[in-house]
């Protein structure tokens, strides 16, 4: 496909394709012939199946030999097969090291500010080089409710907000049906980085993303806590269940060192995926709603 015959809206609706269906590059540094690297492989598995006395020798060049200062022919020195060199391992930061910069980043933070800066210059967790954006909270952290969901998608990366696109457009009206807006709540999500390809991010990850919403939690003070999907659930609520087991109930929970009151209720994507659940999410927030 070429991209100069896309107008300018085709192209973002493209761009906008790739990105949800995981493609984190369109193009590599240097170009490379697939067909060609193809072909190779092909020809080194034929030959290697082939008999030891079928295959063709390779050819041994005679080199000059080396000529002494003196001009008479110095020995031929011992050649030894160079042995391709190791690679060089990546440099990577141990996980308990990862975790103990990160609680100290987090913890140095006096104010939400100071918190996103420190997100920003952190380079401990491997989510952040595959992102686009460090997502960090949206909306009021004075209101006393937060909003939590599980990790940026990729409109959110782009965006660089939490809660961007469809799944935004759609917690917006559930807000607004119980009288609240993204103005008026403190959203946030437990990862600030979008995981490639959306998966669940690791228990390392995890760990290593702990220190900041703990402390963005004890900075914003909520009483309470609306989080939405299976993880956010279960990392909360310390549950195996899923999310149709644990949502509609409220929990009394300690986090941050801040006492909160927390209900769980459907992620506004698994609403866009399953709209029948709508009625279970109504439900939740009528409850939710009851608390304000």
């Amino acid at each position: 496909m070429n991209a100069q015959t896309l107008d300018a809206q085709e192209l973002a609706a493209l761009l906008h394709f790739y990105a949800d269906s995981g493609v984190e590059w369109l193009v590599e540094d240097e170009p490379v012939d697939r067909f060609a690297q193809f072909a190779a492989q092909k020809a080194a598995q034929a030959e290697a199946r082939m008999p030891a006395t079928a295959r063709q020798p390779q050819p041994v060049q005679n080199e000059p030999a080396p000529t002494s200062r003196t001009g008479g022919a110095s020995p031929a020195p011992n050649r030894v097969a160079a042995r391709p060199a190791a690679p060089t391992p990546s440099l990577a930061v141990p996980d308990s090291e990862a975790v103990a910069s990160a609680r100290f980043a987090a913890e140095s933070a006096r104010s939400l500010v100071e918190l996103k800066t420190a997100l920003d210059a952190f380079t401990g967790c491997n989510l952040k080089n595959g992102a686009r954006s460090t997502v960090f909270a949206s909306g009021d952290p004075s209101s006393g409710i937060m909003v939590i969901g599980p990790t940026p998608n990729a409109d959110d990366d782009r965006d660089g907000i939490p809660f961007s696109g469809r799944q935004g457009q759609l917690l917006d009206r559930m807000l607004g049906a119980i009288g609240l807006a993204r103005e008026t709540v403190f959203l946030t999500n437990i990862i600030p980085w979008r995981p490639p390809g959306n998966r669940m991010p690791s228990d390392a990850e995890l760990e290593i993303c702990r220190p900041f919403l703990e402390r963005q939690v004890a900075l914003a003070e909520p009483k309470l806590l609306l989080l939405l999907g299976n993880f956010p659930a279960r990392f909360f609520f310390g549950a195996n269940g899923t999310i149709h087991s644990l949502r509609g109930e409220w929990r009394d929970i300690t986090f941050g060192g801040v006492d909160a009151g927390a209900i769980a209720t459907l992620h506004p994507q698994e609403l866009l995926a399953a709209p029948a659940n709508k009625a279970l999410a109504w439900q939740d927030l009528l409850t939710f709603k009851k608390r304000l």
